[in-house]
């Protein structure tokens, strides 16, 4: 397996944000699990207070709409964590968990928001040090001839040391059925690090659930050092529109009334069409209605009509009705 060589940064010495030191009583036992009797109280509210976990996942139920199953196992890696930090308080040392992750479904999903997420929550919780999020592909890591690999790849670890490493259709970085690819040596120093430097660094693999599960059958050994595999299912039209909601509202917007009912629409036709992208769609959705609004402000405004401030954050239905979305096709996509 190639090594990190100067890729990898040192980590001798280097103390987790956050980490909680065992308490000076219990810092000197040598048996703590059996030194200590078993009904001796815990401190529980330095972990809780610093690690902010309450409000992060307040936020996480804030800015995902639906995603239960998902959010669920963000709250069980969550308590994990916070319960394995009150153990170091007490002495209770264990191996750092393996958090590597893979996150399936199509675009638009949340995938990338969940993984951000994850490395505040990981930051906050002493398991990172920088809690940071370094969002790759296949481009970013595999050359396009031989030595080239090795340094991109080496370079993509030393810059998510500390945080997390999130790689898109992870899937494309080794392609079995091309023997002059040159990404199964990224591959294996990912495997790598990722059971070297599991204490310190967090892959999270994304893609479709299909190709995953090949690319899983294709690499020996790394199923094995994911732990969590968690599935992003499609959005509802009701979920879609909790999100439009939210995007209109971090933007200053709404929608009228007949403009809610004309972008719902829009969104169960948009949603049967190819290439549809869930959260993606929306936004590029309302970024045309905000485009078909303005054209039609301002040509009010030209005319001599005084706009008001209803004008300028009221998105019509007549902004979305023009849609070439309505009429299908292969290519509705790309008219939104």
């Amino acid at each position: 397996m190639p090594s990190l060589g100067t890729g990898a940064p040192a980590r001798e010495g280097a103390a987790l944000y956050g980490s909680l030191d065992a308490e000076e009583r219990f810092a000197e036992l040598e048996d703590p699990l059996n030194e200590i009797p078993d009904d001796t109280p815990v401190e529980t509210g330095q972990a809780m207070e610093e690690s902010h976990i309450k409000q992060t996942l307040a936020q996480l139920d804030h800015d995902l709409v639906a995603l239960y199953e998902v959010k669920r196992r963000i709250r069980e890696i969550a308590s994990l964590l916070v319960i394995d930090r009150l153990r170091r308080s007490i002495g209770l040392d264990a191996e750092a968990p393996t958090l590597h992750m893979v996150l399936t479904g199509n675009p638009g999903t949340g995938k990338t928001t969940v993984a951000a997420m994850m490395g505040r929550i990981l930051y906050r919780l002493g398991y990172v040090r920088k809690g940071h999020l370094v969002s790759v592909t296949r481009d970013d890591l595999v050359g396009q001839y031989i030595g080239h690999t090795a340094p991109k790849t080496r370079e993509v670890i030393k810059r998510a040391m500390g945080g997390v490493l999130f790689i898109d259709e992870a899937y494309s970085i080794y392609r079995l059925d091309n023997e002059r690819d040159y990404g199964q040596e990224a591959v294996e120093m990912l495997l790598g690090v990722m059971e070297n430097e599991r204490a310190d660094i967090v892959v999270v693999m994304a893609g479709y659930k299909k190709q995953m599960d090949r690319f899983f059958s294709d690499v020996p050994g790394l199923s094995s050092r994911i732990a969590h595999h968690i599935d992003f299912p499609d959005y509802s039209v009701d979920e879609l529109m909790d999100i439009a909601r939210l995007m209109l509202e971090a933007q200053r917007y709404r929608l009228s009334p007949d403009g809610e009912q004309a972008f719902r629409e829009y969104l169960a036709a948009r949603r049967t069409q190819p290439r549809f992208a869930n959260g993606r769609s929306v936004r590029n959705g309302l970024d045309r209605m905000r485009m078909r609004q303005a054209i039609r402000l301002y040509d009010a405004a030209e005319r001599g009509r005084t706009l008001t401030k209803k004008d300028l954050v009221t998105l019509e239905a007549e902004d979305i009705a023009q849609s070439r979305v309505f009429e299908g096709g292969a290519y509705a996509d790309a008219l939104e």
